[in-house]
Order: structure tokens, then sequence, then C-alpha cells
């Protein structure tokens, strides 16, 4: 284990899939929609699932873990994964073995943002095991409780394989609600319109605000406000949650880190006389 005086933050590219373009845009018509994401002659627009690494003061923590490997070629057939990004080959580019991830710090249960955290020993579906075998796997009770014991609206989108796995092992810890901090300089805000509970890190770095905006904002394509998602359990909510985060964000300079745009890792916002709109995009190492 190595030590850092400065906060590090590395991108950890785990891999691009695809969805629906109207799930991933709601009522918003595909004229519109389509202008900043494009989608191929089967309607399906390509996300990437994109995590970030924190190093801190001897703590190596990963935020999200992306699809994973583990599941059988019906499922990933159905979300067209391509690219030649994978969470190993990543952590590797990064000098970073999964024994030494000592935080894996999940956002939400869905599996685009948690499979990864699960494999099966030597391929076998009996023999489940964590991925990060020296950590701590964060989530919250609330939203522990609502991915396991799923509405039927969100059942296909927790597994039991990604999710049971680690509280079997005892890596399970649960962060408080009431206090919102992982550790000093890295906070985190709820937003309960995509799921519940679903947490989203602010992380004080290099001077700057870092929020990872996970499914709150799933890509500049999100910006204006009546562009939500099909996913959203509460639409409406999510509507309330981003006006007040976009504003808060503009207002304050927040460095955007965006899971799943294709072409952008950062970005920021600004007031206009439409409302908050895109600023600028960048790399993370720009900052």
């Amino acid at each position: 284990m190595f030590f850092l005086l400065q906060m590090n933050l590395k991108v950890i590219n785990t891999g691009y899939f695809k969805l629906d373009g109207g799930a991933m845009f709601g009522v918003v018509p595909k004229v519109l929609w389509s202008r900043t994401n494009p989608a191929d002659a089967n309607n399906l627009c390509t996300w990437a699932m994109r995590c970030l690494l924190v190093e801190d003061e001897g703590r190596i923590v990963l935020i999200d873990n992306g699809i994973g490997t583990k599941q059988d070629a019906k499922f990933f057939s159905h979300y067209y994964l391509h690219g030649t990004d994978s969470l190993e080959k990543s952590l590797h580019l990064a000098g970073i073995d999964f024994k030494d991830i000592t935080d894996n710090f999940l956002t939400h249960l869905h599996f685009d943002h948690c499979g990864g955290a699960v494999a099966y020993q030597d391929g076998d579906l009996n023999k489940p095991r964590t991925v990060f075998p020296n950590a701590k796997y964060w989530s919250n009770r609330d939203h522990w409780i609502w991915a396991t014991e799923p509405n039927g609206r969100e059942k296909a989108s927790f597994l039991r394989e990604n999710i049971l796995p680690i509280q079997e092992s005892g890596q399970l810890e649960y962060l408080d609600l009431e206090k919102k901090q992982l550790f000093e300089g890295f906070e985190f805000f709820t937003a309960d319109g995509h799921t519940d509970k679903q947490m989203i890190p602010k992380i004080h770095y290099k001077g700057r605000t870092l929020v990872f905006a996970a499914d709150l904002l799933p890509s500049v394509g999100h910006i204006p406000l009546p562009y939500v998602m099909g996913y959203d359990t509460r639409p409406l909510l999510t509507l309330e949650e981003k006006k007040f985060f976009l504003e808060e964000a503009a207002r304050d300079e927040y460095v955007i880190f965006l899971e799943h745009d294709p072409n952008y890792e950062c970005c920021t916002v600004k007031m206009t006389e439409k409302g908050v709109r895109l600023d600028q995009t960048f790399s993370l190492n720009e900052i």
C-alpha cells in the first residue's frame, strides 16, 4: 500500500453498452434528443460505463464498477457491450490490482453500476465471490432494502446475483444519510427521482468541487430539464432534483463527472436565458 499527500483522481473506463434512445430520454421526441445522442437502426444509443478512482491518504476508492462479466450471453445480447475497455484492464493501466481497492462506493445497485462487484469463482454459478477482496462495499440501508425488495418497475435492474453476495461476504457497509460523508473531502447527497436514495458523490479536488453525477445526469444530452429518463421511478421529482443541482452547479462552477456520456468525461454548466445549459466539456486530466 502506498500513501499520497494529495488526492488523486483517475478515470476507470469499463466499456460501452447500448440502450433504447426513447427509454433514455422519456417523453422528449427523437428529433430533439438524437441531435446529441444519435441512434442506430434499432433506435439504440451508445452509453459509457465510466467509473472514478479516488486515491487519498492510503485509501483507494472506486466509485461504481460497471456491468461486470458474469452474466450469460443472452443477458449481454440485450445490451450490445462493445469497446476494448474493461474494469480489469483500466485498473491495471492505473497501476491498481483488485486487492488494492479499499472502498467500493456504490451510487446505486442497478446492474450497470454494480455488476462488476461480484464474479463467479471458476465460472461456477454456485460460487459467487466479491471482486475486491479487501474492500468495504458502501451503500445505504434505505437503498439496500429498496434493491433487495424491488418494485415491479425496477426488478429487472436489481439482480440478486450482483447484490446479495456482497452482504454474504461480510464486506457490506452502510453510510450515514445524516452525515453524508465517506471521509473528509468526499461527501455525497442523495437523489430519489431515478431510484430511492441514489448517492451522488461531491469530491473536493484541486480547489474545485467535482460531482460524480451517476444517473441524476447521465450525459450532456440530459441537461435540459425535460430530458428525463423513462427509467426514472419518479420523473417529476427528477425534474426538481435536476433543477436544484444544475442551478447550484452553474452558480458554484462544479465540475460534473459524467458516468454515461459516450463522448465526454466532464463538463461545466452555465445559466442562460433558457435556463441552465452546457458550458464546457473536457477530460478529467485537464482540471
